[in-house]
């Protein structure tokens, strides 16, 4: 039995395409290091030529003076909408009623919002003394006069539609 001479057949569906470069690496490079801050300080330890270094620790703003602006912002906020429900709906007679809902919540933001406040400014003036650097002492007094305005323009919201009913 004898086969016929082996004869290469042409590619079915046209020419090949060209041959890419070399597959990418399998990993990323790793990224640039981030520069590093000097030290604050650097201590030498005599008979040695050894030092300690104290790193620069940047500032953390303080939870309570963070709390202090988001609720005295609050405040202003439900009190305003206290005011748009008791002013039109003094007319229909559930104006008092739903303006003084919402005024003991603006209320109570309020009293938050001062409390967060002092107790923010607090934080901060005690970590000054322990070397902690923590920061936020404009947050936590804009918190504690928001919160005394929204506080008492919930007040006098309340008042005015107790007037106007």
């Amino acid at each position: 039995m004898s086969y016929p001479p082996y004869q290469p057949q042409p590619p079915a569906y046209g020419p090949q395409p060209p041959a890419y470069g070399p597959p990418p690496p399998m990993y990323a490079p790793p990224p640039p290091s981030p520069a590093l801050a000097p030290a604050m300080r650097v201590d030498a330890i005599q008979g040695t030529p050894f030092g300690v270094a104290y790193p620069a620790v940047p500032t953390s703003p303080s939870g309570p003076s963070i709390g202090s602006l988001v609720a005295g912002i609050a405040s202003i906020l439900v009190a305003l909408f206290a005011m748009c429900l008791g002013f039109t709906g003094s007319s229909e007679g559930w104006g008092l009623a739903a303006a003084g809902a919402f005024t003991v919540l603006g209320i109570f933001l309020g009293a938050g919002a001062a409390g967060l406040g002092l107790a923010g400014t607090r934080q901060i003036r005690r970590a000054a003394g322990s070397g902690r650097t923590v920061s936020g002492r404009g947050m936590a007094i804009t918190g504690i006069v928001l919160g005394c305005v929204g506080g008492g323009l919930a007040m006098v919201v309340v008042l005015l539609t107790f007037l106007m009913s």
